[in-house]
């Protein structure tokens, strides 16, 4: 059963050489390094986007396809609006279909206290344009006619979209290289380049590529860079299983969650599906460092993490990944090219049985693949999005906690902006670097 996200089995689209000099680096082949890479040709300047793998195989491929204003903290909706334009945009400049379609997405509700929270959440979509509504049971009832479960209401907004993952990403990257990127594959960077106390570029696995201004977006590998650089962020990554049914008649054409289960519609007829909460985290070493600032997560969730004692080997918070390597050593990058965890195959048995009771009409639920992949996130679950004050030169954007596809064409833009010296176009105010050691309160995104 050949699973959707990219491997390491990939054919190498982006062989190389590296450069010698470049303006600006981009380190990280998902989609937010794609679209930042993307934006920043587009303004002249000459950039690399460094890969240690394979552009979009770890969570760019690996997510639910969601393009959703939906539920998003409220400091996220400009952006997110600017993204789902940009969505339309660059679809139209692609060489293939990324499966872009405007299907609407769906929180349904059995409980008061989810309706509540949908409603509170529902003046930050007014406020920032989006088409969200709250639905009565009489309306999910009519949308869903054969769901088996009755729903006291829903929220919707009906401009939400969905997308391949692991065809647009891909796709996005064809667009930076037609103009002008220079894509490396299979070439991890191993460190930054400082001098006098500012980035001078790079050391790659290849060399070295001097560069004034670089752009980390490393996802679940960012805080593990930083580390070695000195630079504290309490970064964390959990595993999320995902399940690709076989083709099914259509239920809905966008996405739905209802608490246990989140699926949307595939262009192949199949649904992806994926359990809504409880993500898993693998305990190691930095989840100890960072544990004082998640516990205010903790306290407003306590049962929202499964924990599992220990990481991995080679993954990010492993107790035997290096947390200090040379410029002239095997990096961990290099020892790991994709983080590709194993699939938790009892939640995909039930997230199967799950949407056949949903939907008991649907007949036999028939598993076309199944893999997992690991969420960048952070203790307030929204994203870092920065300049480096104590590293001139360095700007970062990562920590995406789940929500990096959908806005990554927004996110890209405003990332160009930072790296070039631009205004950002957003209050970027919450998503600071400082804001973890600056005695900030930890203000979390909306539960919803």
């Amino acid at each position: 059963m050949q699973p959707f996200p990219i491997h390491t089995t990939t054919p190498v689209t982006y062989p190389g050489p590296q450069p010698a000099t470049s303006d600006i680096v981009v380190i990280g082949g998902g989609i937010i390094g794609v679209c930042t890479a993307l934006f920043l040709a587009r303004e002249g300047h000459s950039v690399t986007l460094l890969e240690k793998g394979r552009i979009a195989a770890e969570q760019s491929s690996r997510n639910w396809g969601w393009i959703r204003q939906q539920g998003r903290d409220p400091d996220e909706m400009p952006i997110m609006a600017e993204a789902q334009a940009l969505w339309r945009e660059l679809a139209g400049q692609t060489n293939v279909d990324i499966g872009l379609r405007q299907g609407g997405i769906a929180y349904l509700a059995q409980r008061p206290t989810q309706l509540a929270g949908y409603e509170d959440w529902l003046p930050h979509a007014r406020a920032n344009g989006a088409d969200s509504r709250m639905m009565t049971a009489a309306e999910v009832s009519a949308m869903f006619p054969g769901l088996a479960t009755p729903q006291i209401g829903a929220l919707i907004t009906p401009s939400d979209m969905r997308a391949e993952p692991w065809v647009a990403v891909p796709a996005l990257a064809g667009i930076a290289a037609r103009e002008g990127v220079q894509i490396i594959e299979n070439c991890a960077v191993r460190c930054l380049d400082i001098a006098a106390g500012r980035v001078a570029g790079v050391i790659t696995e290849q060399g070295r590529i001097a560069s004034s201004q670089v752009v980390l977006a490393g996802g679940a590998w960012s805080a593990l860079f930083l580390r070695n650089h000195g630079i504290s962020m309490p970064q964390l990554s959990v595993r999320e299983n995902v399940a690709a049914t076989e083709s099914l008649p259509e239920i809905y054409a966008g996405a739905v969650s209802d608490g246990r289960v989140a699926f949307r519609r595939r262009e192949d007829g199949g649904y992806t599906l994926a359990p809504p909460g409880a993500p898993e985290l693998f305990v190691g070493p930095d989840a100890f460092r960072a544990l004082p600032h998640y516990l205010t997560q903790l306290r407003a969730d306590p049962f929202g993490q499964r924990l599992h004692p220990f990481a991995p080997k080679g993954f990010p918070d492993a107790w035997t990944t290096k947390r200090r390597w040379q410029a002239d050593t095997p990096s961990p990058f290099e020892t790991m090219r994709i983080l590709n965890p194993t699939p938790n195959m009892a939640k995909i048995r039930r997230l199967l049985r799950d949407f056949s009771a949903m939907f008991p009409d649907l007949g036999p639920i028939k598993l076309k693949s199944a893999w997992a992949g690991m969420i960048d996130t952070m203790p307030d679950i929204v994203p870092v999005v920065d300049t480096v004050a104590a590293l001139p030169g360095l700007t970062i954007g990562t920590g995406m906690s789940g929500h990096g596809f959908g806005i990554g064409p927004g996110m890209g833009r405003v990332l160009a902006r930072l790296a070039t010296g631009q205004s950002a176009g957003h209050d970027l105010t919450r998503f600071r670097l400082a804001r973890f050691t600056d005695g900030s309160p930890m203000i979390l995104g909306p539960n919803v």
